[in-house]
């Protein structure tokens, strides 16, 4: 591979039917190889994140595309590169004018990219920022349905104290994040 194709590769974006997108990174990857094209196209990414839920008490993660409906691709734009690219099934084409690939910022990418790296690395950080004083309702464990309002935040241990009143009292509950959800 050419000095000169490295330095040309530029990061595009191309649209395709939301929910497809994982086909159509199949797709690309194997034109890329029936096409020989891994020094045109480097890379071929969906950004996506961690996301979690509690259901029937336990902790489930789902991955979910950042962007429904984009592919991101590092690729030369040369020839009938952009041909191939838009004429695989569910692609709608590229964002740019009227269809034609145009780069994103150098800016965009690293944005784009570095919020995609920071989510995989902190892939087990919840970051649901809660207040003192908000009321929230609590979704898991033995209080399960009772409501209260925060009483203080332990960002450490993803740790919350609750109000809740039982029996008519106030009483306090230490819950994590995953167990109570906002009123």
């Amino acid at each position: 591979m050419t000095e000169e194709i490295i330095n040309a590769k530029k990061w595009y974006v191309l649209r395709a039917v939301s929910g497809k997108e994982k086909k159509v990174k199949e797709y690309i990857d194997s034109e890329i190889i029936r096409n020989n094209l891994q020094d045109y196209i480097s890379q071929v990414l969906i950004p996506t994140e961690k996301v979690y839920q509690i259901r029937n008490g336990k902790k489930i993660s789902k991955e979910r595309n950042y962007f429904p409906g984009y592919i991101m691709i590092e690729a030369f734009m040369i020839g009938e590169i952009p041909h191939i690219l838009k004429n695989i099934p569910s692609v709608i084409g590229f964002l740019g004018d009227k269809g034609q690939p145009i780069p994103l910022r150098t800016t965009e990418v690293n944005r784009i990219l570095g919020k995609v790296d920071e989510l995989s690395e902190s892939d087990a950080e919840l970051n649901i920022p809660f207040i003192v004083g908000e009321a929230v309702k609590v979704i898991d464990g033995p209080f399960n349905s009772f409501t209260g309002t925060i009483e203080e935040i332990n960002e450490e241990k993803k740790k919350l104290i609750v109000m809740v009143k039982i029996f008519g009292r106030k009483t306090p509950l230490e819950l994590n994040y995953m167990q109570v959800e906002k009123e």
